[in-house]
């Protein structure tokens, strides 16, 4: 098969009808090429970048019915929950001394030391703590006693009906008593801030 080039030579788009079949051939996969390309840049790729976004969000919003079909599926058991949670929070909040509760703590306090037969050299209260939801109540207490007599008033202070935390013990040999143990520490309870306010 003799391919001749001298074909292409004259040809002219007014009379595309008089070509030879070779030359219409390649014009036509030229045109079909172009109009692929074209049609691909201009249609298909942004309909391929929509699609890859359409399956991100798909995913995203898959994962967010999954866990919020979770939290329906489970609704009565988060219902009870939250009643519980605020239940427990109500308690611990009774738990916290009022403003006219907190001479009678401090009575607690007085009498703890003095059944388990401790000497009050110290029973002052400090400046209040104000924290983000509760205000720290502090009270430095310094007594005289036996070791033992310590750990019966820390285990009488535990057991308060009021919530009372103890912090920074030091136990020194006291000085004005040639048996006894000093103790100081720091006693702390709270109130809730709202309550206050």
């Amino acid at each position: 098969m003799n391919f001749d080039l001298s074909q292409f030579d004259d040809l002219e788009l007014e009379n595309i009808g008089q070509w030879p079949a070779a030359a219409k051939i390649l014009l036509s996969i030229f045109l079909a090429v172009v109009v692929v390309f074209m049609g691909y840049f201009f249609l298909i790729s942004d309909k391929m970048d929509q699609l890859d976004r359409v399956v991100v969000e798909e995913s995203t919003l898959t994962q967010q019915f999954s866990s919020k079909y979770r939290i329906a599926a489970n609704l009565e058991l988060f219902k009870a929950q939250m009643i519980e949670a605020e239940s427990i929070f109500a308690n611990q909040l009774r738990s916290l001394p009022d403003s006219h509760e907190i001479p009678g703590l401090l009575d607690d306090i007085t009498f703890i030391g003095t059944t388990s037969g401790l000497d009050f050299v110290k029973l002052n209260w400090q400046p209040e703590i104000v924290k983000e939801i509760y205000i720290e109540l502090p009270i430095d207490i310094e007594v005289i006693g036996s070791y033992h007599q310590f750990g019966n008033f820390v285990s009488e202070i535990a057991g308060l009906p009021r919530i009372v935390t103890l912090h920074d013990f030091t136990v020194e040999i006291a000085k004005a008593s040639t048996d006894g143990l000093r103790l100081k520490l720091q006693a702390k309870t709270y109130r809730y801030q709202e309550a206050a306010q």
